[in-house]
């Protein structure tokens, strides 16, 4: 049987930014080419979204949009089963039956739920935010999945997820796969103008689908030292070269570096090299974008909804003979 990993993508806003890409969605490609036979499942996450937007309008167009993207950045849908959960019921029934089994404490101490309580007061807190590592604990256990690749902040939600299927299996017997958390830091915080990571929350951003206008003035809003054009400077403390250097191959790179510390290289001449690979880096996703219509993502959605919720059903069924739902 091949392997299966498991993961999502965001749908917390109608773009995506280049911090997106290389912190998040340029792993997922990679990791395609490193499992080359392994099946891929990867969910929007429209449930979870729901969490915190209600509005039916800008939920569809965050999920249109970032399928879209992430399919212009080269997923290749062959290598990807990508599917909406809100399409497979198992989601959500699976969902239900591991709340029952889930103690409040175990959630009370959860990360997404400690954020909330530092933005509100608990009363204020949508019971769907206090519950949302259960969703996630059944997009993962549903399929079996071998891998799931998180950053390590993610990392408890995916423990929590081992630690109810084991829960479940000694219960119940063998059910579920324990899933083995696959962690990615290699490019887990992509930083921008100010130092601190790219984040639409900060305003520090530049989306994929800006024009060549909105990424110049974002450019040239970097901050830089006051060290003149002459005088060797240090690249690994310039955030002109944080950013640049994920635009570069070794070759670049190493030619960069050199030109840093041996002077005479001004901040607006790697500016304007910055800006050069930006929008060469930009025009061939947003090219491809453009050419994907609505049509052809719900298409995909529906075909693999097919496939997955072939696999879901079965599962399901197997739960509810063991807990007693199947009469």
């Amino acid at each position: 049987m091949k392997k299966r990993i498991l993961t999502w993508l965001q749908a917390t806003s109608d773009q995506l930014h280049i911090g997106n890409y290389f912190g998040s969605i340029k792993s997922m490609l990679d990791l395609s080419n490193e499992f080359e036979d392994a099946e891929i499942f990867l969910f929007t996450a429209i449930m979870h979204t729901y969490t915190w937007i209600h509005d039916w309008n800008v939920l569809k167009t965050n999920v249109m949009n970032s399928l879209k993207l992430f399919l212009a950045c080269g997923a290749d849908p062959n290598k990807f089963i990508i599917y909406n959960p809100a399409d497979i019921a198992g989601h959500a029934q699976l969902t239900w039956v591991l709340t029952c089994l889930t103690i409040m404490w175990t959630m009370e101490r959860m990360h997404s739920y400690k954020d909330a309580l530092t933005k509100w007061k608990a009363w204020e807190i949508w019971v769907g935010t206090f519950c949302y590592p259960i969703l996630m604990a059944s997009d993962i256990l549903l399929y079996d999945a071998d891998l799931v690749p998180v950053w390590r902040d993610q990392k408890q939600h995916v423990e929590y997820a081992r630690d109810i299927a084991q829960k479940f299996n000694n219960q119940y017997w063998e059910t579920f796969k324990v899933p083995g958390v696959y962690i990615r830091d290699e490019v887990s915080v992509v930083p921008w103008t100010d130092g601190r990571k790219m984040s639409k929350s900060y305003n520090n951003y530049i989306w994929l689908l800006d024009d060549e206008k909105t990424v110049l003035k974002r450019v040239k809003q970097i901050p830089t030292s006051t060290q003149t054009v002459e005088e060797s400077k240090n690249p690994d403390e310039c955030n002109v070269y944080k950013i640049l250097k994920l635009f570069l191959n070794d070759k670049e790179n190493q030619e960069i570096r050199n030109r840093y510390e041996t002077g005479w290289l001004s901040y607006k001449e790697v500016k304007d090299y910055l800006y050069e690979k930006i929008i060469t880096f930009l025009k061939p996703i947003q090219e491809k974008y453009n050419q994907i219509s609505d049509k052809e993502v719900l298409d995909l959605l529906e075909k693999n909804a097919k496939i997955v919720n072939e696999i879901s059903n079965k599962k399901i069924e197997e739960i509810y003979k063991k807990i007693g739902f199947k009469l």
